[in-house]
């Protein structure tokens, strides 16, 4: 995006009250027995499929500290072709890519029912707030226009200072 009007922090309070959704979906995920690697998984996925360059660097980098492999990323815009996604990772990502798409087509439906009868209610519930919360995140970010600036590959660590900073990764859902 042109410019530098930075949503976030045009108005505090809705930022606020988004990075406290972010936290209760952390919550209820946890809660559900998700794994934060399921979650980031979900979180890369979804912003892969809204062409978010910040969230994607974000959650990469946390996905990774989370235990997903390098190899599960590399492959993740085709994790159906392959085997390196547990059940419930595969449903994970077939639940965020529903909530992204918002796909009526009889193929996704019946790829988010499968989903559903892998996942415990409160993992499927909680796997649809995830993904609406990181649709809204990566909206803020792509409106919002914020840098993904250049990290130190050996120390793996972002400039988490600028005005485009997220909420910690913690309360990220």
């Amino acid at each position: 995006m042109v410019g530098s009007f930075f949503l976030d922090k045009s108005d505090p309070g809705s930022w606020r009250a988004l990075n406290g959704l972010a936290l209760k979906v952390a919550a209820a995920a946890e809660a559900a027995g998700l794994s934060r690697a399921v979650v980031e998984l979900l979180n890369v996925r979804v912003s892969q499929l809204n062409g978010c360059a910040y969230c994607l660097d974000l959650h990469d980098r946390v996905a990774r500290e989370a235990g997903a492999s390098a190899q599960q990323l590399a492959v993740l815009p085709a994790w159906r072709e392959t085997a390196v996604f547990s059940e419930t990772e595969r449903a994970a990502l077939a639940v965020g890519e529903a909530a992204t798409a918002l796909h009526d087509d009889p193929k996704f439906l019946a790829e988010l029912a499968a989903a559903r009868a892998v996942l415990t209610e409160a993992q499927y519930s909680a796997l649809q707030w995830c993904a609406i919360a990181m649709n809204a995140f990566n909206r803020v970010s792509i409106l919002s226009g914020h840098p993904v600036r250049p990290r130190p590959e050996a120390g793996g660590t972002s400039d988490r200072t600028s005005a485009a900073s997220h909420v910690s990764a913690d309360a990220m859902p």
